[in-house]
């Protein structure tokens, strides 16, 4: 968090409010929440009870996982480290994580010397999915305490025979208080794309009901919830999961009452830009989903929307070769010394300062 004098923010946010009285003597609280696909963070033991082999560290001799190990934390910390410091001069408040194996992961990634510093907390909860993956909230403890979490089980039969469960990430929920403003955060990695994008999309659809299923019990007891729901939703902001089952808008006048969706993400996508790329196409999975509550608090006395992006320094960019400019993935044929097959997003969230 940074205290900005507001004559040092975006022109942009001058003229937003202008009509607010003495508006240039007043200072400004700011926050980054975010969202990463850490790409096959595992550690270097074999879990028994998992299939925790079937991933590219699982898969290295046990002298090379032990080297590559450190090295994946170290570089997912630098990446996370920069998301958000432009404006806020800090690491995001708030960061919602997938393709993480477990917590002692998390825990060696927050005690990173380019983390450690900020005091990361982990909310975590196994997941049964079959490729050992999870999604995770991490949250700087000077700005962000956690109330209660759980986890919303995500589930998905083979071909509708009730007798067959196949298993996939659970949407992870989390109530609690930045800087004292109460806020709900969703942390989802919806299915994949196996199989095709057409045969696979019912269990999209599924990931997302389950969702908006938490987000209408949080509105039902609050309409005037402030709810952000993250992931890698393996879908795009034009797809059915998206904009049919929880109804996103695309522009914020479009909103109209205190549980409508806005995806400041969706006029990204139409810019042009992506947080993944395949076969010389870009697509932008990776979003961040708000109520209308976090748009319209014009005094400001509460945390309220300013900006989303994509962080995507050259440094996470591939450097050279066919895939140049796409996102460096740590892993294609063994290490490669890159960060993650996503670019992560993030939105600001500012509040006057009293």
């Amino acid at each position: 968090m940074r205290r900005l004098n507001l004559h040092k923010l975006f022109l942009g946010l001058l003229i937003f409010i202008s009509g607010l009285a003495f508006a240039q003597e007043k200072e400004y609280k700011i926050n980054t929440i975010a969202f990463y696909n850490l790409e096959n963070l595992f550690d270097t033991v074999d879990d028994p009870n998992k299939n925790d082999h079937l991933n590219p560290i699982g898969e290295m001799s046990e002298g090379e996982a032990a080297r590559v190990y450190p090295l994946k934390l170290k570089n997912m910390a630098k990446a996370i480290a920069d998301i958000g410091t432009d404006l806020s001069g800090f690491p995001p408040a708030i960061l919602g994580v997938c393709e993480i194996e477990n917590y002692q992961v998390l825990e060696d990634l927050v005690n990173q010397p380019r983390l450690k510093p900020y005091n990361y907390g982990i909310v975590h909860y196994e997941s049964p999915d079959l490729r050992s993956i999870d999604v995770a909230l991490l949250y700087r403890k000077d700005v962000f305490k956690p109330l209660f979490s759980e986890p919303h089980e995500v589930k998905l039969y083979r071909d509708d025979d009730r007798t067959k469960r196949r298993y996939t990430r659970d949407v992870l929920y989390v109530k609690g208080l930045l800087d004292g403003d109460e806020v709900h955060i969703l942390v989802n990695h919806w299915p994949s794309r196996g199989g095709g994008e057409k045969k696979s999309n019912p269990s999209r659809v599924k990931a997302s009901e389950t969702a908006k299923k938490v987000v209408d019990s949080v509105q039902a007891k609050n309409p005037k919830a402030k709810v952000m729901i993250m992931g890698d939703l393996n879908d795009g902001v034009y797809n059915e999961s998206v904009k049919k089952v929880l109804a996103t808008k695309r522009h914020k006048d479009d909103l109209t009452m205190p549980i409508d969706l806005w995806n400041p993400f969706e006029n990204i996508y139409y810019e042009g830009i992506g947080t993944i790329a395949w076969r010389d196409s870009w697509d932008l999975f990776d979003q961040i989903i708000i109520t209308q509550p976090l748009t319209i608090d014009d005094d400001f006395s509460s945390y309220r929307f300013y900006k989303a992006g994509v962080h995507n320094p050259p440094y996470l960019q591939n450097p050279r070769g066919r895939w140049k400019g796409y996102p460096f993935r740590s892993f294609a044929n063994g290490w490669t010394n890159g960060y993650s097959d996503h670019f992560p997003v993030y939105i600001y969230l500012i509040k006057e300062l009293k």
